[in-house]
This record gives C-alpha cells, structure tokens and sequence, in this order.
C-alpha cells in the first residue's frame, strides 16, 4: 500500500462523517418557523441537533480508536433501519444509513491496517 493510499484511508472515514453530519444538520432548520418564540427554536434546535451532536462525539472517539466508530457507526446504520422501517421509501435508507455503514467500513479498515497508516 503507497504512501498516498494510506493518507487516503485515513482521511475518507473522517471527511465523509463530517460531510455526514453537516447533512444532518441541514434538517434541523424547520424548527426556524414565523411566529415562534426564540425559547421554543433553541428547545427545537437542540432537540433536531441530538443525532449531529452523537455523530460528532463518536467522530471524536474514532478519531485515535478507530475500532470504536467501525463498531458504532454501522450500529447506527442498523438502528436507523430498525427503528424507521417502513416509514419511507428506500431510497431514504440508502442516503441516510448508506453513509454510516461506509464510514464504519472504512473505520474499521484503518483499525485492521493502523500500523500501516500511522507510519505514513
């Protein structure tokens, strides 16, 4: 594996899941509605933001022990699935858990190979 593959590895895990959670993020914004006391968009705001905080936390763990967000992010994934089946076409499962299994594949590729990647 060259140099440039590994740097590769390394980085695709972390860029995709922050491109992940900016994405999420974007749906957050139906709380700003006319009319609305600013009490209740910042209850809705951090309220709509709990799975963007749960990814950043996790992107923070797996940042040094990529194992853990190989694990969790499939996890996620799984339990999206779980827990929304049959509430929308499919199409909304590939965009929303497709994501997740890719960045926990490829976490749990940098912890299979991190000796490799470090040394780059």
């Amino acid at each position: 594996m060259t140099n440039r593959y590994k740097k590769i590895l390394f980085w695709s895990p972390r860029i995709i899941c922050i491109l992940f959670a900016v994405f999420i993020s974007i749906f957050a914004l139906d709380v700003f509605e006319e009319n609305k006391e600013l009490r209740d968009i910042i209850i809705g705001l951090a309220i709509h933001l709990i799975p963007t905080f749960l990814i950043i936390v996790l992107l923070i763990l797996s940042w040094k022990w990529e194992w853990i967000g190989g694990i969790f992010f499939i996890a996620l994934g799984i339990l999206y699935i779980v827990f929304a089946y049959g509430k929308f076409p499919l199409s909304v499962y590939f965009i929303i858990s497709g994501p997740l299994f890719v960045v926990g594949a490829l976490f749990l590729m940098n912890w299979f190979w991190r000796k490799e990647i470090r040394k780059a």
